[in-house]
């Protein structure tokens, strides 16, 4: 045996003898924890032994007659090749009549007088010992008779009416019949009762041997073969048994247990006859094997309960009858190990933007260690719906951003410790081409650049790579490859295509292409390339049945050298005027002879091309009808599908016009049960796509052909193909339905699949109907909404996904064929258990005083389980944005409202607030208020309209920039906190630039703003501020203009039609201006004592009954009173509004006036009187921030 290893070496070429070795090995591997052995191994020494004396009498027979020359070689082991030869080592010629057989021996089925020799020599090769034997040469002597006398069939092997075979599975099964008689008789082989099996069967010996490959179970029965000749018929019947040595279904595997854990060891083998299954332990049978409590053996199964480290041990299965045997150990390792984690340490993974990153936290531990993941070195642990946790410990993050960058932990734990490791995560920004590579219209011999300027991570390193149309761009100077363009020097034909840019990246990938067109310079006169002129003079010759000679003289070439010319014909018996591609021949080619089809009238046309283009079709050649024939093919596409459970509906596709070869085209349907009808029904049908077969049993296979034929006979011999008849619902319902929760989101469903018998149809699936019976907490009943689940194929499980926590849910299982559902298992009952709640349904601040805000809030919309407490952090807002420190306050359950007391006045606060249950916290909702100013200094300069109620921002700010960018226009919108009369601006400019901003000022309060004027495919940044209190502005935002389009249309700006339209807009705008400036001068004044009245108190100012806006005024019906309407909604403010013509553009705020004779000066903040052509802005009434913002 070879140091170090398991390997027995026996050499005998120093001598020995093999035979002394001959027996069965087999080795044992063994230490403390067991012994493995491995299958028998047999060795036997190879023999060729000589032939035996004997004496060889000659061989004298008649014309006709049949006759065996026996080999009968010697037994070696391996057996011998044996093969026929002559005197001058030249192999003896075989054919149906002279053959060899299975057993060596050489049968003649007839004697011919050139079959007199004397050198018949059978030679035995024994390959393992490389030698050959021979026997001695046999004589045989044919005597002629006439006339000769012709025979039957008789079978030479095997004798009599049948015989038996038995063979093992998976193994080759060679059958053989060799018959004499005159003439030679042919030999077909048929199985009794079924088909041959296709794809692994095979004709040797000139038929007289069945070769079938691979045989299993399904292969035994009854296979015939049958001689046949002009004279009549012999045949033989051998049965085939297929038995079958132990073969594996489910072998032992190796367990890992923990001690006190569970487990099986299963062992399953079939075979024919059924294997015997024992059991060894240590290659000792356990019967006799020390004995162990936590085991215990159940025939093929044994079942381990609260094993010891002493219960680790080699178990051995053997399964065997009487053609074999199988061995297969199982090493049964108790193990008590903390836990391993086996990723490195600190191991970066680098994704980019809204792409999934999966961070591996490989592990081993017995027990199983449980696995938790945190961000950061004090973070909380992960969960959610934004994390994904895979069973072999992996963390996924759907959708990474860039505040997922950073270190994230993975902690493993059992019960004999815990260990953790550290990985990072690097998200980087996404590549982007923010100057692509635009349309170019070039002449030939100028210069041509293509732009790709690109943004990029700053840590990752792109490659830029240039293609024309898809390949690598030409080998030539002309073609210079800069930082961020392609420049192509003096522009050929050539180059006409499409150029791209590829940006690559070690993590994503980024393209862009643009088009360029080569036309000719207009200055330089150049040869006219064109497409070449149609062929003429077609003439057809040599007209054969199917085929004929057409040749034609070609057109001008046009400076361009034809290189193809394209044959088309049209049929003007089945489709006229329809022409289809015949044939493809060289430029030079000006003849080709043409393959035709029976039964059509064919008519020929030429087309010539060249570099340029295609011609014109030549005129047509004269007319050539060839002659009918039989169908050259049958329908393709058969199928036999059920369209109810007692039909099959045969399809077929139907043969084209020119394909059915003659008059009178029609299909011969022919059908049969598989492995159940014998003979064939057919039918002969008109020329149609379908025939239905009624009264069939449900949901069998059908062995169906369909066979071409016209009035000149049939096509050949169709294929079979398989359909079945029509399927029915199926019967019964899975069973043992199991269900497993594995979070309170998600649970896993088993069940046993059905009886393939029971489905009744095509298996298609599983279908799982699951609804929501009531949630634990309310125990509420609703509308009962089922959901349903569908699991393609021979599935046994699946998951529910999208659970609400802490609720009942039944589910059923139904199994699904192409013609329905099947009846539901048992309603089976599972509940999921609790999960963190949602946000608050609301929060509302009200009530502000000194030093006192009251808080209101409603319950979580989805509590997902029984809410434990409420958490409500607040710290307060400086007026430079700055946060002061946090306060946590925790609050009962069973709590709506809380008063905040002992606050600081005047000072803006922001608030935190979520539920909790027993897993842990919801997610929050924010909130901003503050407390009023002390009385003693808000004297002199409130309004007196303030309530209580109002809560308003601090200090103005400018929030949520968006934009929609267009291709050379963005829309800029905002939302605006502060006092009222801010005047905005919008500041811009090319992103990365070092340009100034551009500024455009926006017209009156609006919050948003069109920019015009923009470049196609730039990427801009952007930002808005305000003027006049104190100079501030929103933070940037960027926005990509979109591409320009590659298009040669006429400008629409210059039709005269867009022109006409123009200026009949324009002038109908010009007729609204006027009509709207002749009634914003048709105003009186008001009478003092209304508009006191009016202005008494804002709290009760007349408002529109639709938005909420002043009410009109109008001087029209002799002063009429201002509309009354709804007064101020109930949280007291005042919703900004454009008006034409209302009390508010006036300005009533602190500075409005009247003067002596009650008019209304329009004056705020110093404004100049109103123009009457300003309109459209509108003002709040004053709120206490507004009026202190302006005493500061």
């Amino acid at each position: 045996m070879k140091p170090n290893s398991g390997t027995l070496v026996i050499n005998i070429m120093n001598g020995g003898k093999a035979e002394a070795y001959e027996g069965v090995y087999q080795c044992t591997a063994r230490n403390e924890r067991g012994a493995a052995i491995s299958n028998n191994i047999v060795i036997r020494p190879s023999r060729s032994p000589l032939w035996t004396k004997e004496k060889l009498e000659p061989n004298q027979v008649r014309e006709g007659d049949s006759l065996v020359l026996h080999c009968r070689p010697p037994v070696g082991l391996p057996p011998p090749i044996i093969f026929w030869m002559d005197n001058a080592f030249q192999r003896l010629p075989q054919s149906e009549r002279v053959s060899q057989g299975l057993n060596g021996d050489l049968y003649f089925s007839n004697v011919q007088p050139e079959d007199t020799r004397e050198d018949y020599i059978c030679y035995a090769r024994f390959n393992h010992t490389q030698t050959i034997q021979q026997k001695q040469p046999i004589s045989v002597k044919v005597f002629p008779t006439k006339p000769v006398t012709e025979r039957q069939p008789v079978l030479l092997t095997p004798t009599g009416s049948t015989s038996t075979k038995v063979e093992l599975r998976g193994n080759v099964l060679l059958l053989e019949c060799i018959a004499a008689g005159l003439p030679t008789p042919v030999i077909r082989w048929i199985k009794e009762g079924g088909e041959l099996p296709a794809n692994r069967t095979f004709f040797e010996n000139f038929k007289k041997t069945l070769k079938i490959i691979d045989v299993s179970e399904a292969d035994s029965g009854n296979y015939k073969c049958i001689a046949r000749n002009t004279l009549g018929s012999a045949h033989h019947v051998i049965s085939v048994t297929v038995k079958a040595a132990p073969y594996w279904i489910t072998a032992p595997r190796n367990l890992v247990l923990s001690p006190g854990e569970d487990g099986t060891l299963i062992c399953r083998a079939n075979g024919n006859p059924k294997p015997n299954i024992s059991w060894l332990a240590n290659g000792v049978p356990i019967a006799i094997a020390p004995e162990d409590p936590s085991r215990k053996v159940d025939g093929d199964t044994i079942i381990f309960s609260h094993v010891q480290e002493r219960s680790s041990s080699v178990y051995q299965c053997n399964a065997s009858n009487e053609y074999g045997y199988l061995l297969a150990n199982a090493f049964v390792n108790v193990l008590a190990e903390p836990p391993r984690i086996l990723t490195p340490p600190n191991k970066l993974y680098q994704v980019i933007t809204d792409n999934p990153a999966l961070l591996d936290c490989a592990y081993f531990g017995s027990p199983k260690p449980e696995i938790e993941w945190f961000k950061g070195v004090k973070g909380s642990i992960l969960r959610g719906n934004e994390y994904i946790f895979h069973d072999n410990g992996t963390l996924e993050i759907p959708v990474a951003q860039k505040d997922s960058t950073g270190t994230y932990t993975c902690v493993a734990r059992n019960e004999l410790g815990k260990i953790q490791n550290e990985v990072q995560l690097e998200v980087k920004d996404p590549t982007m081409i923010i100057k692509q590579p635009e349309y170019k219209v070039i002449q030939r011999y100028s210069h041509v650049s293509f732009e790709c300027i690109i943004k990029h991570d700053s840590t990752l390193l792109p490659t830029v790579i240039w293609l024309k149309d898809n390949n690598e761009l030409p080998d030539d100077e002309r073609f210079l490859v800069g930082k961020d363009n392609l420049t192509i020097m003096n522009v050929t034909d050539k180059d006409d295509g499409t150029y791209t840019c590829i940006v690559n990246t070690t993590l994503d990938s980024v393209s862009a292409s643009a088009v360029l067109t080569v036309v000719a310079a207009p200055p330089t006169p150049a040869i006219i390339y064109a497409r070449p002129n149609p062929p003429f003079d077609l003439e057809l010759t040599g007209q054969l049945e199917r085929s004929v000679e057409l040749s034609w003289v070609p057109g001008d070439e046009n400076n361009s050298p034809i290189t193809t010319f394209v044959i088309e014909y049209e049929d003007g018996l089945h489709e006229p005027g329809v022409w289809h591609l015949q044939t493809e021949v060289p430029g030079t080619q000006t003849t080709v002879q043409l393959k035709l089809s029976p039964y059509v009238n064919y008519s020929f046309r030429v087309i010539a091309v060249n570099e340029i283009g295609r011609s014109q079709p030549s005129e047509p050649s004269e007319q050539y009808l060839t002659k009918s024939a039989n169908p050259d093919e049958n329908p393709s596409n058969v199928q036999g599908i059920g369209s109810v459970p007692d039909n099959l509906v045969i399809t077929w596709e139907s043969l084209k016009g020119f394909q059915s070869n003659g008059p009178g085209l029609q299909y011969k349907v022919s059908w049969r049960q598989k492995d159940f009808d014998d003979e064939w029904t057919s039918v002969i049908v008109a020329n149609v796509s379908k025939y239905i077969v009624s009264g069939t049993p449900t949901f069998v296979p059908y062995e169906i052909k369909v066979q071409a034929l016209n009035d000149l006979g049939y096509a050949p011999e169709p294929s079979e193909v398989i359909g079945h008849s029509g399927e029915d619902l199926p019967m019964v319902a899975p069973g043992n339905v199991q269900v497993h929760v594995i979070n309170s989101t998600l649970a896993k469903v088993h069940w046993d699949p059905v009886p393939l018998k029971t489905v009744r149809g095509h298996l298609q699936g599983y279908k799982v109907y699951y609804w929501k019976v009531q949630s634990l907490p309310r125990r509420s009943r609703r509308h009962i909404e089922k959901k349903i689940l569908t699991f393609r194929g021979n599935k046994t499980f699946g998951m529910l996904p999208g659970l609400e926590p802490y609720s009942s849910y039944k589910l059923n299982v139904r199994v699904v064929n192409g013609k329905g559902e099947g009846p539901a298992s048992p309603d089976k009952v599972f509940k999921t258990p609790e999960g963190v709640p949602s946000s608050p349904s609301f929060l509302k601040i009200t009530n502000p005083t000194l030093d006192s805000l009251t808080l209101e809030w409603g319950s979580p919309t989805h509590p997902n389980g029984v809410l434990t407490s409420y958490i409500l952090k607040f710290q307060p807002i400086n007026n430079t944005h700055e946060l002061g420190p946090l306060i946590e306050i925790r609050i009962p359950a069973n709590e709506s409202s809380l008063i905040l007391k002992n606050l600081n006045y005047s000072t803006r606060y922001k608030f935190y607030f979520n539920a909790q249950t027993s897993v842990g916290s919801g997610s929050q909702i924010t909130e901003e208020a503050v407390t009023i100013m002390d009385e003693g200094k808000m004297a002199g300069i409130l309004h007196p309209a303030v309530g209580a109620g109002k809560v308003q921002p601090l200090y103005p700010r400018i929030r949520n920039v968006t934009t929609a960018a267009a291709e050379t226009y963005a829309n800029i919108s905002w939302e605006y906190e502060g006092p009222d009369h801010a005047n905005f601006y919008v500041e811009y400019g090319v992103a990365g630039s070092k340009e100034d901003w551009k500024k455009e000022i926006v017209n009156g309060s609006r919050s948003f703003f069109v920019l015009k004027g923009l470049t196609p495919g730039t990427a801009y940044k952007v930002r808005v501020g305000a003027e006049g209190l104190s100079g501030f502005r929103s933070s940037e935002d960027m926005f990509e203009t979109g591409p320009a389009m590659a298009s040669r249309q006429v400008d629409i700006a210059t039709q005269g039609w867009f022109i006409g339209l123009m200026c009949a807009v324009a002038l109908l705008i010009l007729i609204l201006l006027i009509v709207c400036f002749i009634r914003r001068n048709k105003g009186g004044k008001y009478p003092v004592k209304e508009k006191e009245d009016a202005h008494a108190d804002p709290e009760i100012q007349p408002m529109k009954e639709d938005d909420g806006t002043f009410g009109e005024y109008s001087d029209a019906e002799d002063h009429k009173p201002l509309k009354k309407g709804s007064r101020t909604p109930s949280d007291r403010t005042v919703k900004k509004e454009d008006s034409d013509d209302s009390l508010v553009d006036y300005g009533e705020g602190v500075n409005g006036q009247f003067n002596e004779d009650g008019s209304f000066i329009g004056q705020y903040s110093g404004k100049k009187e109103k123009e009457p052509a300003e309109g459209n802005e509108s003002s709040e009434a004053p709120s206490p921030v507004n009026a202190m913002n302006s005493f500061v």
